[in-house]
């Protein structure tokens, strides 16, 4: 497995766990008209949703993983003299919910790159390419 499918399968199954834990804790608690079980459990009945990627904030605007866009210019990874941050970057933090290094950006960059390069010679999906080649 390719280092971003790692780093994104250890965050899947740590929150997997999270969210078995709350259930099993807290599944029968009311939240207004509906129960927790039905949020995560295929959203029965009710009308909702439950995101940790992004919020919309009428004062702040909105946030990725609770950072706001002043501060994700601020702190994500730049192209060398560049002064906004690498669109990678954002994805990484959308993927793996953490800032990303310069070494991550510049590897999923390389890692895109290849898609790129292996989707227009083959025609193939970029996602199968991402998968067998994120190395």
């Amino acid at each position: 497995m390719g280092i971003i499918k790692d780093r994104f399968k250890e965050k899947a199954d740590s929150t997997a766990i999270e969210i078995k834990d709350l259930l099993k804790e807290h599944g029968d608690k009311k939240i207004g008209e509906v129960q927790l079980s039905q949020i995560y459990q295929g959203m029965r009945g009710m009308t909702g949703l439950v995101t940790e990627t992004s919020l919309l904030d009428a004062q702040d605007g909105i946030r990725f993983r609770g950072y706001s866009i002043p501060e994700l210019r601020e702190k994500l990874p730049k192209a060398h003299g560049g002064s906004e941050p690498l669109p990678e970057g954002l994805f990484y933090l959308m993927l793996v919910g953490s800032l990303p290094g310069e070494e991550d950006v510049q590897h999923l960059s390389s890692v895109w790159q290849r898609c790129g390069h292996h989707e227009f010679a083959n025609r193939k999906p970029v996602c199968k390419a991402l998968c067998k080649r994120d190395e």
